[in-house]
């Protein structure tokens, strides 16, 4: 397949989806969110492959959604969608909450190589991945509260599920940046490494995982997404993307996002 934001290749039973717009640390627009979707899906029909690599080419893994689906549409504190039509809107919204579902139910192991900057949608990203190895100077942050938006994608239920519900609200809620330390202690990592031995530790973990059968690695990836979904289901992630439209239409919300994306500017 062709694709323009990101780069698919696979190696025998290894494959590797790379985000592929390193000048702007690689950000999750329309364009990209609808790619990994197919890259899923292309992958899934590629019988060799067992374990897919995530990452992010360039200085950063992914600096999130597209802030220029955010920035002022008319005038001052405007964030209204430039799209007229509600439908439209609404499935734009939904397209990260999909592409978080199609990463997470391939066939194929999923193991995220993260460094750098790992922002917002990026996080929801990495959550939706199996396993996620971090380079140790990596710098995480979930700013969308702050964009005057809710997290949306399927984050909630997926950070719940992979650090509890009270260290959930707190990294939303507050949206301060953390470190791949904290991350660790907080059990969204399996393993942090120095950059330099980042490309080594995902080569050894991928290793270990294709000497594996098949079968046996996608039975035990099904039965525990099949447990964790019985305990924080995904699914109800459905509606996000009304909590988002619905967000870009509140003036306060607006407000608050525009604030927040002037002083980004003016840092």
């Amino acid at each position: 397949m062709q694709f323009t934001e990101i780069e698919v290749t696979v190696d025998g039973a290894r494959a590797d989806i790379t985000l592929n717009r390193p000048e702007k640390l690689n950000p999750l627009g329309a364009t990209t969110l609808n790619e990994l979707i197919a890259a899923a899906g292309h992958l899934d029909t590629v019988p060799d492959v067992k374990v897919v690599v995530v990452g992010g080419r360039g200085r950063a893994f992914s600096a999130g959604a597209d802030l220029a689906a955010f920035a002022p549409a008319g005038g001052q504190g405007d964030m209204t969608p430039t799209t007229a039509s509600a439908v439209v809107a609404r499935q734009a919204a939904d397209a990260g909450r999909r592409m978080a579902e199609a990463i997470e139910e391939m066939r194929a192991v999923t193991v995220a190589r993260i460094h750098g900057h790992c922002v917002g949608g990026a996080v929801v990203l990495a959550a939706a991945c199996d396993l996620r190895i971090a380079a140790d100077d990596t710098r995480f942050s979930i700013p969308e509260v702050d964009l005057g938006i809710p997290l949306a994608w399927g984050g909630i239920p997926r950070l719940v599920r992979e650090i509890g519900p009270a260290r959930t609200k707190e990294l939303v809620m507050t949206c301060r940046p953390f470190g791949a330390a904290e991350a660790m202690a907080a059990g969204f990592l399996n393993q942090v490494v120095p950059m330099s031995g980042l490309d080594s530790a995902v080569d050894e973990l991928v290793g270990v995982l294709v000497g594996k059968s098949a079968l046996t690695l996608t039975a035990t990836k099904r039965h525990t997404n099949a447990v964790t979904e019985g305990m924080v289901g995904t699914a109800r992630a459905w509606n996000d993307a009304d909590s988002l439209v619905t967000a870009l239409r509140d003036p306060e919300s607006r407000a608050a996002g525009a604030a927040y994306l002037n002083g980004l500017g003016r840092g």
